[in-house]
């Protein structure tokens, strides 16, 4: 804040001795804080620190896939969020990393954006799967301009396959094709009426199996389709949360399963 004083003094000359006083007078410029959602406690971040943060969509996935995987870290189990998650580390694709928070929180994994278009992933980093199912448990606590993805076969050189449920009751099945540029490509799309609208909690299921790329809503097949055209191989798994323009989304995940197809 910077501050101008000014001190104007009354100087009598002759007989007349100094009488006037000193005096000043502060004025300070308004600053704007970015929005916060008030109701949210604070959560704890993951004490894995990102892998890596870009303000844009870059041209290349800002993470590392490891070559061999902990023996200690399980493949096929279910995530309950209680403490630390050591396993798993995010990565923002789009938006300002500052207008976020994640972490653990009461037995719950908490996405709270405040920032507009920011698009944030987690994904568990000890296996490489060629075919997985995600099953997750997600909570919707703030606005409804949101969506919820799960993703399969991350890989650093080639990209992921996004399922993306939006809150307004679409849905949509992108690749993100590092050929092209590092692009989001549509692959599928609808709408679907099991889509629990609002402040409701919703169970997805993203299954791939070889070219087969499936979406289930509250157990509602949503689609089931074959993919050549890119044919991501193997990869991380993982999922995440996008804010779009109305402001906070809180998104709360009680579980996330990786299992067999």
């Amino acid at each position: 804040m910077k501050v101008h004083i000014l001190s104007p003094f009354l100087v009598l000359t002759g007989l007349v001795l100094l009488v006037g006083l000193a005096c000043g007078t502060t004025t300070a410029s308004p600053t704007r804080e970015p929005t916060v959602a008030p109701t949210l406690p604070p959560v704890q971040p993951p004490t894995q620190p990102p892998a890596a943060i870009a303000t844009e969509v870059p041209s290349e996935i800002p993470s590392e896939i490891p070559t061999e995987a902990p023996t200690e870290a399980p493949v096929y189990f279910t995530e309950d969020f209680n403490g630390d998650i050591p396993n798993w580390s995010y990565f923002v694709m789009h938006g300002d990393e500052k207008l976020m928070d994640l972490g653990t929180h009461n037995g719950s994994l908490v996405f709270n954006l405040t920032g507009e278009d920011l698009y944030v992933y987690l994904k568990y980093d000890p296996w490489i799967y060629d075919n997985a199912r995600i099953d997750v448990s997600a909570d919707n606590r703030g606005m409804n301009d949101n969506s919820v993805c799960l993703i399969c076969r991350y890989s650093e050189d080639e990209g992921w396959y996004e399922f993306n449920i939006g809150n307004d009751g679409l849905w949509q099945v992108f690749v993100y094709d590092i050929a092209t540029g590092g692009k989001y490509q549509m692959l599928n799309s609808g709408g679907s009426t099991a889509i629990n609208l609002g402040k409701a909690t919703n169970e997805y299921t993203a299954i791939c199996d070889g070219t087969t790329l499936s979406l289930y809503i509250n157990g509602v097949k949503a689609t089931s389709f074959e993919e050549h055209t890119y044919a991501l191989r193997k990869g991380l798994v993982g999922i995440g949360v996008s804010a779009y323009q109305v402001l906070p989304v809180i998104v709360e995940f009680d579980k996330v399963s990786i299992s067999k197809p």
